[in-house]
C-alpha cells in the first residue's frame, strides 16, 4: 500500500468524525430506528422501544420472516405503517450499506441503532464508517444478552470491509484473511484514531 493510498485513507477517516459531529449538531434527536437482524430478542426489544418513541419509523434489516415480525409489532400495538422490513443484508456490514441510501433519500441524519450488547462494538465501528461517510450519526441501544464480547479480529475485519465499501462501493465479503492481516498494520491505527475522534466529537453533543 503506497503513501498516496495511506494519505487518502487518513484524510477520509479524519473527515468522517467531522461529518458525524455536524449531523449530530443538525439533528440532535434520532429520527428513525434501525434494528439489526439476529434474533427475536432484538425484535421484541425494538417493539417495546418503539412504544416509547411513537413518532419514529422502524427499519429491521434481515430479521425474522415478515409474518413473525408483523405479529411482534402488532402485539405491541405498533402500526404496521411504521415498520419497514428489508432483507438485502447478508451480514453486519451489509446491514448498513443496504440501507444508508434509503436514509439519505428520506433526509434522515440520526438513527437509533439497536442490536445485542455483545454486537454493539462491531456494529458501532461499521456505523462510524458507513453511516458517517454519508453524514448520518447514530445513538446505539444495546439489547441485553448472555453472549461474550466479539473478538477484535472480527471488528477489524468488518471495519476494513466498511472502508473498502466507501472507496470502491463493494463490501469485500470474500476478503482473504491474509489480506486483512496485511491491511491491518496500516488501517488499524487509523481506525482507532477515527473512533477516538468520534467519541470526543459526537458523544459530548448527546
Amino acid at each position: 500500500m503506497g503513501w498516496v493510498s495511506v494519505t487518502l485513507i487518513l484524510l477520509l477517516i479524519g473527515i468522517i468524525p467531522l461529518r458525524l459531529a455536524i449531523a449530530q449538531y443538525q439533528s440532535p434527536h434520532p429520527q428513525a430506528i434501525l434494528t439489526l437482524g439476529g434474533g427475536r430478542d432484538r425484535e421484541k426489544f425494538t417493539a417495546q422501544f418503539a412504544q416509547t418513541h411513537p413518532s419514529l419509523d422502524i427499519w429491521v434489516s434481515s430479521g425474522s420472516p415478515p409474518d413473525v415480525l408483523y405479529a411482534i409489532f402488532q402485539n405491541a400495538n405498533i402500526p404496521i405503517q411504521r415498520v419497514h422490513l428489508d432483507y438485502r443484508a447478508v451480514d453486519t456490514v451489509t446491514n448498513f450499506t443496504s440501507l444508508v441510501a434509503d436514509f439519505k433519500r428520506r433526509n434522515i441524519q440520526h438513527i437509533y441503532l439497536i442490536t445485542s450488547d455483545y454486537h454493539i462494538p462491531r456494529a458501532k465501528a461499521i456505523a462510524i464508517l458507513v453511516l458517517g461517510s454519508q453524514s448520518i450519526t447514530f445513538t446505539p441501544v444495546a439489547v441485553p444478552s448472555n453472549q461474550p464480547p466479539e473478538s477484535w479480529l472480527r471488528i477489524l475485519r468488518d471495519s476494513i470491509r466498511a472502508l473498502l465499501w466507501i472507496i470502491t462501493g463493494h463490501t469485500g465479503a470474500r476478503l482473504k484473511p491474509q489480506l486483512i492481516s496485511h491491511l491491518s498494520f496500516v488501517i488499524r491505527p487509523l481506525l482507532f484514531l477515527s473512533y477516538i475522534i468520534y467519541e470526543n466529537l459526537c458523544e459530548p453533543l448527546r
